[in-house]
């Protein structure tokens, strides 16, 4: 498949990353509240190495992490994409859509809008039979975005990299098939 490097939506713009998105990318991935449903908020280094594999994926696999820009204004509100599953958990070596976006822009359904639009590029572009996502069970409001995406909960199990006990260890994965979208 050709690389997509940019989508648009009714509201947003899927694009490659660009320099000047590791600032607001750092302030988000250093926001406690932003990152409750992940071990720990990121430091500058993580966050730019972050970015940096995320635009990566787009030359290995010819989609990738976007970055997320409002098209009204050209601001940058986080990432929205599709990345390989993690190891060690289940659908491991599969395709997984993800999200994350600045606590600003919560609550609008821009995670929703974008999700879609990646899925749609995994099926109709990547040729993808299925897409996964994950999350921490106590997670509700990306299993809500999962939901209102199509997707169905496949399983619950425990996140081998979150430390036992860890609230955030338990996880729950939900699944999309290329067969279930038919022909909206």
């Amino acid at each position: 498949m050709s690389v997509v490097t940019e989508l648009l939506t009714d509201r947003l713009l899927l694009r490659r990353w660009r320099h000047d998105d590791l600032e607001p990318f750092a302030a988000l991935t250093a926001d406690p509240e932003v990152m409750r449903y992940f071990p720990a908020p990121l430091d500058r280094e993580a966050s730019d190495a972050l970015a940096v594999r995320a635009d990566a994926l787009f030359d290995s696999h010819g989609y990738g992490l976007w970055a997320l820009e409002l098209r009204a204004t050209g601001e940058f509100i986080g990432f929205t994409g599709l990345a390989p599953m993690p190891e060690g958990v289940p659908g491991a070596g599969g395709v997984e859509v993800g999200w994350r976006l600045a606590r600003g822009f919560w609550g609008r359904g821009y995670a929703t809008e974008a999700a879609r639009a990646s899925v749609r590029i995994g099926f109709d572009e990547a040729g993808l039979a299925e897409i996964d996502s994950i999350t921490a069970v106590i997670n509700q409001p990306s299993r809500a975005v999962m939901e209102r995406i199509g997707m169905r909960r496949a399983d619950f199990f425990e996140h081998p990299r979150v430390p036992e006990g860890s609230p955030l260890r338990p996880h729950v994965r939900y699944r999309l098939l290329a067969a279930d979208l038919g022909d909206e």
